[in-house]
């Protein structure tokens, strides 16, 4: 193909997708619940989405109604957390599904927190830490899930490891602010890493007793995405990647300016997408370039780095996800 033919289907692409608008998929929902006399806690309207990369199924919080799912791209509802998922998300990393799909851990504030293995249809609760959670970590290398490494929100930085599936917690240290402005990884039930202004990345492989610094870069994605054993962590120089559990650190491809993400496609490892506050991107090429899909929805924000708004991608079907507490949730078809 030459490169003007190469640059004519790019720009009717970017022309398609700068043409497809947002459409609010939880106003039925929240219809349903004003009909039957339900509360809904503060702020309101939704307060989160994700996607299992499975499926396509989409899942959307409400706040003090739970977890609802769709498996028909957002069309019709039902609650499917059986009252185990309270609260809200306070970030875009509160809601974390396993790459390979089915597995979903949700980290919820002012609410209760759980996990499922089998797409929602059953659940295990985490034990609540007071608020709860800004964002967590989740190792899914095993069969079953142990591992998970998170911030807790506004109780002065402090941060937790739990090695039984969220049954109990150990705090590993507490820095002012790092539930606001830090960053989590976690591979095994000894190996984690942590970023926070002035201190680079942070490794320990002892369950977080000690911690060396392995590099100067400060990432701003809060949480690690590891798949197939490959470490992806956003930062502001571009997408980081670590092929040893976080002892070293390479930049893949050039700078994209998102802070939510990275986000998978299962059958390419090169089809990446990631967004903030200039909207989505997209990549076919593990990052070598960048393509706008489209601005946030209206009224959106990210006042720090993957903080209040949702993003999540069905790639199978070319569908974003968003979703902030307090407003609607949409649905932005890109073919």
């Amino acid at each position: 193909m030459s490169k003007i033919a190469w640059m004519g289907l790019a720009l009717l692409a970017w022309t398609s997708a700068q043409g497809s608008k947002w459409s609010d998929i939880s106003a039925p929902v929240l219809k349903q619940l004003a009909d039957e006399g339900k509360k809904l806690d503060w702020p309101q309207g939704s307060a989160g989405v994700t996607v299992d990369p499975a499926t396509g199924d989409v899942f959307m919080v409400v706040p003090g109604q739970g977890l609802w799912k769709s498996a028909d791209q957002g069309k019709t509802f039902s609650r499917t957390d059986g009252g185990a998922i309270g609260g809200r998300c306070e970030t875009s990393y509160a809601l974390q599904f396993d790459p390979a799909g089915k597995r979903l851990a949700c980290f919820m504030l002012d609410g209760k927190c759980a996990m499922t293995a089998d797409g929602g249809a059953t659940w295990a609760p985490f034990t609540g830490l007071g608020r709860n959670w800004d964002y967590a970590a989740v190792d899914w290398s095993g069969d079953a899930v142990k591992n998970i490494f998170g911030a807790r929100h506004e109780c002065g930085g402090e941060a937790y490891l739990s090695q039984d599936a969220g049954k109990t917690w150990t705090m590993l240290f507490k820095e002012a602010e790092f539930d606001k402005t830090g960053g989590v990884g976690i591979f095994d039930d000894k190996t984690l890493v942590y970023t926070f202004k002035g201190r680079g990345i942070q490794r320990s492989t002892d369950a977080g007793k000690t911690w060396a610094k392995v590099s100067d870069l400060e990432p701003w994605g809060r949480v690690i995405r590891i798949r197939k054993g490959v470490a992806y962590w956003l930062s502001k120089e571009g997408i980081q990647v670590s092929r040893d559990q976080g002892a070293t650190w390479t930049r893949q491809g050039t700078a994209v300016d998102a802070t939510i993400g990275p986000m998978f496609d299962p059958k390419d490892e090169k089809h990446l997408a990631a967004a903030g506050t200039k909207g989505i991107f997209e990549t076919t090429d593990g990052g070598e370039t960048w393509k706008s899909v489209g601005p946030l929805p209206e009224k959106f924000s990210l006042p720090k780095a993957g903080w209040f708004a949702n993003v999540d991608w069905d790639p199978a079907r070319g569908i974003f996800y968003a979703s902030q507490m307090g407003k609607p949730t949409y649905k932005l078809e890109t073919r």
